[in-house]
């Protein structure tokens, strides 16, 4: 009964959640969590994780078959041999 729409807001919302626990830590604080943290980050990856699939599933996606497709066009864009070791965007090339 939800729309894809309120979907969308919510899986944004439930991201921001799991970004929360990351505000203000280290590179090296956010690679050595504690349990409490890591049992925290496991509930909101969940969080996400259900909401993308009833996204997807409300308008008839199989989110495998994106990360796929997704993933082959990054491989065009990105072409490894350029890419490796840098952050740069695409068209930063």
């Amino acid at each position: 009964y939800h729309s894809p729409k309120n979907l969308a807001i919510g899986l944004n919302v439930e991201a921001s959640e799991l970004l929360e626990i990351f505000l203000w830590l280290s590179d090296e604080e956010s690679k050595n969590l504690t349990e409490k943290k890591i049992q925290h980050v496991r509930e909101e990856i969940g969080d996400v994780f259900i909401y993308l699939i009833n996204l997807a599933d409300k308008l008839g996606l199989d989110p495998v078959e994106c990360a796929k497709q997704k993933l082959e066009r990054n491989k065009i864009k990105y072409p490894a041999s350029i890419v490796r070791g840098s952050a740069k965007k695409y068209s930063e090339y």
